[in-house]
């Protein structure tokens, strides 16, 4: 049993530096795409609230196709799809070399748009929450929209948006693993690869299974210290008022 463990280790045969690598690489492709996820996904949004027919409409699609069409499958149309489309295109335009996708920048393309797809239900359901007089507000003091929506509707927007938000992150941190297709060298890569080497899938599967746990727990901490901090002017203020 000892000998087991010691798979787990620094030590020689240890899978112990592959595991930190992989568990490097799943944080890094998650906070690389979270950003890049949540301002799409504000974006879109803002077009499904749009007074402009066509916007609505196009939005409206973009979310449909992305939060209906399975994740794996959206990761293997950019990966591959996109991939020979761009490369097509470079060859067409006579350019020098051969295009190639990273997998990193795919995955994060991939789990970029299907986070934006889900997060513009959270920024729209936060953009209804806020009233209308407080745009009002805002022009009557002379701010344009875009200072109103800067100062005076996001910082609100998000103190409502928040525990959706830190939902979608939870589903994205697990989401995650998909990458691992694309020989993308995350924590699920790395155990699979040790399983097939050691013929240990309870131990390595087990510690992947530890390590989105911890990953998880960190973030629902996080999470909770984020919308305990936003909620510290409502509470002493608009909380009074009920």
């Amino acid at each position: 049993m000892l000998d087991k463990f010691a798979l787990l280790g620094f030590g020689d045969g240890g899978w112990g530096p592959a595991l930190l690598q992989g568990a490097f690489t799943t944080i890094s492709i998650a906070l690389a795409t979270l950003p890049f996820g949540l301002l799409l996904g504000l974006i879109v949004a803002l077009g499904k609230r749009s007074d402009k027919v066509v916007l609505r409409a196009l939005a409206t699609a973009y979310t449909t196709v992305f939060r209906g069409v399975p994740e794996l499958l959206t990761l293997y149309i950019i990966y591959f799809g996109i991939q020979i489309l761009l490369q097509q295109t470079w060859q067409a335009l006579g350019l020098p070399g051969v295009f190639s996708m990273p997998p990193f920048v795919a995955g994060m393309v991939a789990l970029g748009v299907v986070l934006s797809a889900f997060s513009s239900e959270v920024w729209v359901g936060a953009l209804n929450s806020i009233q209308k007089g407080q745009r009002e507000a805002a022009a009557a003091l002379g701010l344009s929209k875009a200072q109103a929506f800067r100062l005076v509707v996001f910082p609100q927007l998000i103190r409502v948006a928040l525990p959706g938000l830190g939902n979608n992150w939870m589903v994205l941190l697990k989401e995650t693993s998909l990458v691992s297709v694309i020989t993308l060298q995350d924590i699920m890569f790395i155990t699979t690869r040790a399983n097939v080497v050691t013929k240990e899938p309870f131990l390595f599967f087990g510690a992947a299974m530890m390590l989105y746990l911890f990953f998880s727990l960190i973030s629902a901490w996080g999470v909770g210290k984020l919308e305990a901090r936003s909620n510290r002017g409502f509470a002493a203020f608009g909380g009074a008022t009920r």
